[in-house]
């Protein structure tokens, strides 16, 4: 559901319904199983969405913050420093690749 819906909206109390799952329990699971927050996941996985669309996308027909926005990530700042320190690079420098 998180890999399919990435582009939505989504809070915790959506990803724990539709494991049919408390949030309390939806949190300890992915703590034991993942070492990490459902929305630490949730933020990793559009990372790597926006990656990869920066990748694929022609410098000059996309813009960083387009892509940013279409994974849910409306703090441009924040959406740079995050990806620099999972990708070791600013977004703008993998558009223009």
């Amino acid at each position: 559901m998180v890999h399919s819906r990435a582009h939505e909206p989504l809070t915790v109390s959506d990803i724990a319904r539709a494991a049919d799952l408390s949030v309390r329990g939806l949190q300890e699971s992915f703590q034991r199983v993942l070492e990490r927050t459902p929305m630490e996941y949730l933020r990793e996985v559009r990372l790597r969405r926006a990656h990869d669309d920066l990748l694929r996308s022609e410098p000059g027909t996309v813009s960083v913050a387009d892509v940013a926005v279409r994974w849910g990530f409306t703090h441009m700042g924040r959406f740079s420093g995050e990806y620099l320190r999972r990708f070791g690079e600013y977004p703008k420098q993998t558009l223009r690749r």
